[in-house]
């Protein structure tokens, strides 16, 4: 006797909707052929494939580029998130727009996040910086996503969300401490820029290698769930990542152990210089979430709006009913993959522009003003004192020291072992003898600039001579 039309299918090691829990080694807890789909078993006597075209998914959008609002077109009755496993509106209950605090908090966090990366891109062209990777294009997602949150719910980003982490409350000073890796840096200057993270704002370092934040967020919100304090996980990626086969096997752990974690994903429309059309044939990345039993929207991702309450609803549904959700903005990437990456080689200027003019931040502003939120005089007054902020913080992270050279051994063992300590010991005694080739750590050793001067020119002075190829006591060569 089959009741997958009360209880969905049952998976192997799942717990039923009902909340019973088959033996794991009793066979009738087995998913049958009949039970593989959800309403009932649907029974063909002919062949026939499925392409996946049968399917379409919107985007949700509310938010016109010219700050006017879409009307709400959900059918009477359906403005409620999803119950139980029946998919259902996934548009929040209350349909207005963000209330006014909130509205202009999101948007001054989207302005210094603009300016934020247009400087320090500056600053990494001086040959002030090593390395930098803007948010340029995409700070509705971000940011829009992280203030549907709450405080205490667990960000764990790719490398592109600092929006999300200023929104939190991240000072500009703490940012500019780990770009330039100083002694306030609490990476300890350890780690390439843009690499941030804050225990105490719930975000997690960043990681360089793609896609390993993923997996780590389907198992972050396992805890939650077990902690029971109706915290959830979001984790942020690009589509790129979406390759990646951390991504499939997190969304396949997130939905058989039902956790509360929200998968966003950035749709750029690059994996760097690799188009989406050459990244995969089907539709995107919304899809996917289907293949493992979860819920999944599409949203404008240039919609601050749109992006806000999609991820208030997804939310609703990780938190209220322990359910993972995929969200894919769609959006765009203005700037370059990175300080390192020439864009011009693989997309037209004409394709630029035309997402130029799409641009979420003046798509924000327009809706402010017409709210009478905002003014031309505050977008000028705040612009200038961001600019100003930005600057003397970049002015005085570079003057800080850098970390203690003996840190470059700490937080690994709770006391360093021998050979560590000897590692160190010889890292030393190479930077005492060539100082001027290391001035960060010799100035950590207690070198003064003249001895640094000093160092540098008695090894220019033996370059010279064995360039000429004469002996240091002065006899004869050979």
């Amino acid at each position: 006797m089959s009741d997958t039309t009360t209880r969905g299918p049952v998976s192997p090691g799942t717990a039923p909707l009902d909340g019973s829990q088959p033996e794991l080694n009793d066979l009738t807890a087995m998913p049958t052929a009949d039970q593989i789909a959800p309403q009932g078993p649907t029974v063909l006597h002919h062949l026939a494939f499925m392409t996946g075209d049968e399917l379409c998914i919107p985007i949700f959008k509310r938010l016109r580029q010219d700050g006017t609002l879409y009307p709400d077109d959900a059918p009477q009755g359906q403005g409620d998130v999803s119950q139980g496993d029946k998919s259902q509106d996934a548009s929040p209950i209350q349909r207005d727009p963000i209330e006014r605090d909130t509205a202009l908090k999101i948007y001054r966090t989207m302005l210094f996040t603009r300016v934020l990366d247009e400087r320090m891109l500056a600053a990494q062209r001086q040959g002030r910086l090593s390395f930098y990777m803007q948010c340029t294009g995409e700070e509705a997602t971000v940011i829009g996503s992280a203030a549907a949150l709450q405080d205490d719910d667990m960000i764990m980003a790719q490398y592109r969300e600092q929006g999300a982490l200023a929104w939190r409350g991240f000072s500009c000073d703490e940012f500019m401490n780990q770009m330039f890796g100083n002694e306030r840096d609490y990476g300890k200057g350890r780690q390439m820029p843009i690499h941030y993270g804050s225990r105490d704002l719930h975000y997690m370092t960043i990681s360089s290698p793609l896609a390993t934040q993923i997996p780590q967020a389907t198992g972050y919100a396992y805890g939650q769930k077990l902690a029971g304090k109706g915290q959830c996980t979001i984790t942020i990626f690009g589509e790129g990542a979406a390759s990646e086969g951390d991504f499939h096997a997190a969304l396949n752990m997130a939905s058989v152990h039902r956790v509360p974690c929200i998968f966003l994903c950035r749709n750029n429309g690059y994996a760097i210089s690799t188009p989406s059309c050459e990244q995969f044939a089907a539709d995107g990345i919304a899809p996917r979430a289907f293949g493992y039993h979860m819920q999944s929207i599409r949203v404008d991702g240039n919609d601050v709006i749109a992006v806000y309450e999609a991820t208030l609803a997804a939310r609703k549904i990780a938190v209220e009913t322990h359910q993972p959700v995929l969200i894919e903005a769609m959006t765009y990437r203005l700037a370059a993959h990175s300080s390192s990456d020439d864009p011009s080689g693989y997309r037209s200027k004409k394709e630029e522009a035309i997402w130029r003019d799409k641009d979420p931040i003046l798509r924000m502003r327009n809706w402010l003003e017409a709210q009478g939120w905002w003014s031309e005089e505050e977008e000028k007054a705040t612009g200038d004192q961001l600019r100003r902020e930005v600057l003397e913080s970049m002015k005085r992270a570079e003057k800080l020291a850098p970390p203690a050279l003996d840190t470059l051994i700490s937080d690994v063992y709770d006391t360093p072992t021998p050979l560590l300590t000897q590692q160190l010991e010889d890292v030393k005694q190479h930077i005492r003898k060539y100082p001027h080739a290391y001035p960060k750590g010799a100035a950590s050793m207690g070198f003064t600039a003249q001895e640094l001067e000093v160092s540098r020119k008695a090894y220019q002075a033996r370059q010279q001579r064995m360039q000429s190829h004469q002996p240091v006591d002065g006899g004869q060569t050979s």
